[in-house]
């Protein structure tokens, strides 16, 4: 028989056009792009039924009909609503998210400015979640039916019915106002205001870059009450779901045999089920943290932290809608980000899933 290799050209016709590669990427540019369109079309709209009016909040309650109406024609009201949006989204998408009412400033810088602080806070609660909740999770599901399941989950059961607002009071109270072992509400102490130079935002790496320790400990005892607060959410369901899945996991029949093997128990746990588990965790754990991100509103107020959270509740307040929209589209924006980077480590996690 004669060996017929293949031209060039047929080889480069059997190659499918475009590559695989760059049709997941376009897919996924193309979600992502979807639902950008699709949060700040339903915010603006929202931002726009509201009973608020930006008008009188801008020009105030004694202002006269010329000045009201002069106003809400510089707003842009008067044009059909799917204008505005257009107009709106052209906007952002050039960095600009109007000016806040408020503040006086422009809504980016004054997120460029909260922003900081609720991601330092949601950082270390899910830090401390995951640093506490998934050995705590593990220990359940191994002990399946004894007294540390029975604790991991009246825990569990805890984090998820306490509201969040008592819970703080409550801290607030206790480590306080009684026993004075932390500080109050804010990021510093007033004193300390002004003396680091703000290149990140996030007062803990700040201070750490200039040397500025005694501000560091500082702001640390003032991220105890509130990070613990949220790392209480954070820790309860993430050693939840650990003990859901390891559970699911402990029950297959590569760990039965793994034993039989005579391997230890710690390198079934860990080496095996735990490997498996990991998948599921990356998810688990960038939804909390999306979650603390875009739910830390009561925290953020009780201890008067000033992030995008209380930003946002006090723009609400003030009808400010263009910090509220702003913020809530910045929100939405961080919880596709982290959904995307989750993906990407599921698939660097799991070789099946980069197939």
């Amino acid at each position: 028989m004669v060996d017929v290799q293949p031209t060039e050209t047929e080889e480069a016709a059997a190659e499918p056009f475009p590559p695989p590669i760059f049709v997941k990427i376009f897919r996924q540019v193309f979600t992502v792009a979807l639902t950008f369109i699709g949060l700040t079309a339903i915010t603006f709209i929202i931002g726009r039924v509201m009973p608020a009016d930006p008008v009188l909040a801008i020009v105030g309650d004694r202002a006269s009909t010329d000045v009201y109406e002069a106003m809400y024609i510089k707003l842009g009201l008067d044009k059909p609503l799917l204008e505005q949006y257009w107009i709106y989204l052209t906007n952002v998408l050039q960095g600009d998210f109007g000016k806040s009412i408020m503040t006086s400033r422009d809504v980016l810088d004054d997120l460029i400015r909260f922003f900081p602080a609720t991601l330092e806070l949601a950082t270390v609660a899910t830090l401390a979640g995951i640093f506490l909740g998934v050995p705590m999770g593990v220990a359940a599901a191994v002990n399946q039916g004894r007294w540390i399941d029975h604790l991991v989950r009246v825990v569990g059961l805890f984090g998820y019915s306490v509201p969040i607002f008592w819970l703080g009071m409550v801290a607030l109270l206790i480590f306080y106002g009684w026993l004075d072992w932390l500080p109050g509400p804010g990021r510093l102490d007033v004193f300390y205001d002004g003396i680091v130079e703000p290149t990140t935002g996030v007062i803990l790496l700040d201070s750490a870059m200039q040397g500025e320790w005694e501000i560091f400990r500082n702001a640390l005892h003032h991220l105890v009450l509130p990070g613990s607060i949220l790392a209480t959410f954070a820790l309860a369901y993430i050693a939840r779901m650990t003990r859901s899945f390891m559970l699911d996991q402990l029950s297959q029949e590569y760990v039965l045999t793994a034993r039989v093997k005579g391997l230890s128990p710690l390198g079934v746990i860990w080496r095996h089920a735990f490997r498996n588990v990991l998948v599921q965790l990356i998810t688990i754990i960038g939804l909390t943290y999306a979650s603390l991100l875009e739910g830390s509103v009561l925290t953020e107020t009780i201890f008067a932290w000033p992030g995008i959270g209380q930003y946002i509740t006090t723009s609400l307040f003030n009808a400010d809608m263009n910090a509220v929209i702003g913020g809530t589209v910045v929100v939405g924006i961080c919880f596709v980000g982290i959904n995307l980077l989750s993906d990407a480590l599921y698939r660097f996690a799991d070789p099946r899933a980069r197939q």
